[in-house]
């Protein structure tokens, strides 16, 4: 999921380069979006894991 907030990322700032201000902002907003849920998932992730009792895998 964080690979897809960074394509929408690379791709906001290549439109941004070229001029395509609605296409950049577009983008940006939506791997802001993927971004923000992959944090969210992330911390749902690590209180669960703690609540059952396992720890990170090294």
């Amino acid at each position: 999921m964080l690979s897809w907030a960074l394509t929408f990322l690379i791709i906001a700032i290549i439109a941004a380069v070229f001029g395509f201000g609605g296409l950049a902002g577009t983008a940006a907003g939506i791997a802001k979006i993927i971004f923000f849920v992959f944090v969210v998932l992330l911390v749902i992730s690590l209180i669960s894991n703690a609540l059952r009792g396992k720890g990170p895998k090294v």
